[in-house]
């Protein structure tokens, strides 16, 4: 059971931080006909925040219950 609870909070985290994060205007950072390099930085950026997020909240919940 901790198992799913653990992976449905890090796939709540990982849909929050694409949805954050599509209030940024990146398209000024990225040289122009590296489209999927920016796609691959978009994703890999989100999923350090979806992990960070997650960790954070997981184990917020494990020392309030200890």
């Amino acid at each position: 059971m901790e198992a799913i609870v653990r992976v449905v909070v890090h796939l709540a985290c990982f849909a929050l931080a694409l949805y954050a994060m599509q209030a940024l205007n990146y398209e000024k950072l990225i040289r122009k006909g590296r489209v999927v390099q920016a796609q691959l930085l978009y994703i890999l950026t989100a999923m350090c925040i979806a992990l960070l997020a997650a960790q954070f909240l997981l184990n917020l919940v494990i020392k309030i219950h200890v």
